[in-house]
């Protein structure tokens, strides 16, 4: 039968040793590691279309799509990426060429777009968003929002270099 004492000692030695040899990295803020990059979504690249038009708006109008766009690591602001949008929205199907458009991020990184209410399609009330230049690795993003009632959806996308 072992000794307490000597079952302490070890315990509190091993212990010792786990922290000092940097597995206090295990408890430290998820940011001191980097921002990770965004990964492709299933279903985000659904009726994509190639080089659809930069616009100032989406039809009508009425919904708001915004968001960041950031380097992977230090999570630097990307000026000048350009960011597609489609959906289904009360003025047509997210397959329709009227329901895609394009924007570019401004210097702080970040886009908008004013677009047509989006709807369900297939029950859900969802956009999509890609990047897809080639600096970056191209991402598609299929965001569900929390209500079809909502009027605007916020997307980040985190690049990493191709």
């Amino acid at each position: 039968m072992r000794n307490p004492l000597t079952q302490r000692r070890a315990f509190l030695a091993a212990t010792s040793a786990f922290f000092a040899s940097g597995a206090s990295g295990l408890f430290s803020p998820s940011y001191a590691q980097g921002l990770v990059a965004t990964p492709t979504m299933r279903g985000g690249s659904n009726n994509y279309r190639p080089g659809a038009p930069i616009v100032d708006r989406i039809g009508g109008g009425g919904f708001t799509m915004t968001g960041t766009v950031r380097l992977a690591g230090e999570g630097t602001p990307l000026e000048g990426q350009r960011i597609q949008i489609w959906a289904h929205t009360t003025e047509g199907h997210e397959r329709d060429e009227r329901s895609h458009g394009a924007t570019l991020t401004d210097a702080n990184g970040v886009f908008t777009m004013d677009m047509p209410q989006i709807v369900p399609a297939f029950g859900q009330a969802h956009g999509h968003l890609a990047y897809d230049s080639e600096e970056f690795k191209t991402v598609f993003l299929r965001p569900i929002m929390a209500s079809s009632k909502d009027t605007a959806l916020h997307v980040d996308f985190v690049l990493e270099p191709a």
